[in-house]
């Protein structure tokens, strides 16, 4: 069932709904232990909302679980000249094991994300978006975690990522999604490829 047969569109929407309340309920538990810990160790709220793009480049607000202090500046983490001073106490866990992401069920719920598809840029990253825009991966909903995530994440370089974008934008399928949250799963227990 490829992207010629309409996947991506109420297929793939549908799948995102079973699946995110299908999460909701099982996760219900840890997301509030997971809130209560970030209330707990660092003063501040337990999410951070960020200013993310969306389908079509619209601006959209992505909820995560805080993993740096209040005031870090609005940018990509490898752009920090020391992020790690910037870090809660449990930062560097929430990071490390994904937990951070929990929240993001919510923006599947509202359907500005997917569980799969090129993760959000920030609204400033100009360079990625125009990137993605020009090879037309600003048509894809954005996702939890994507192809360019399960191939290197915040390693690769900014072409490469967007080649990866690209490929999944030509190879979307049901298939390929559940392959690259096979994949996904993966990496967050073995705990590659994040940056903290």
């Amino acid at each position: 069932m490829g992207a010629t047969l309409g996947y991506g569109g109420p297929l793939k929407r549908a799948f995102d709904l079973v699946l995110a309340v299908l999460l909701a309920g099982v996760l219900a538990l840890p997301i509030l232990v997971v809130a209560a810990l970030v209330r707990l160790t660092s003063p501040g709220p337990a999410l951070y909302w960020s200013d993310r793009v969306g389908r079509r480049n619209q601006i959209f607000r992505m909820p995560k679980f805080r993993s740096m202090r209040v005031g870090t500046p609005a940018v990509a983490t490898h752009l920090l000249s020391n992020p790690q001073a910037h870090l809660t106490p449990i930062g560097a866990f929430l990071r490390k094991s994904s937990l951070d992401e929990l929240p993001q069920l919510w923006s599947i719920l509202t359907g500005d994300m997917s569980f799969v598809g090129p993760r959000p840029a920030l609204f400033n990253q100009a360079d990625l978006i125009a990137l993605r825009t020009a090879h037309g991966v600003d048509a894809l909903v954005p996702g939890l975690t994507g192809w360019a995530q399960v191939n290197g994440r915040d390693e690769l370089p900014i072409p490469d990522k967007v080649a990866l974008d690209a490929e999944y934008l030509r190879r979307r399928s049901l298939g390929f999604d559940l392959h690259i949250l096979w994949l996904t799963a993966i990496k967050v227990l073995r705990r590659d490829g994040v940056s903290h």
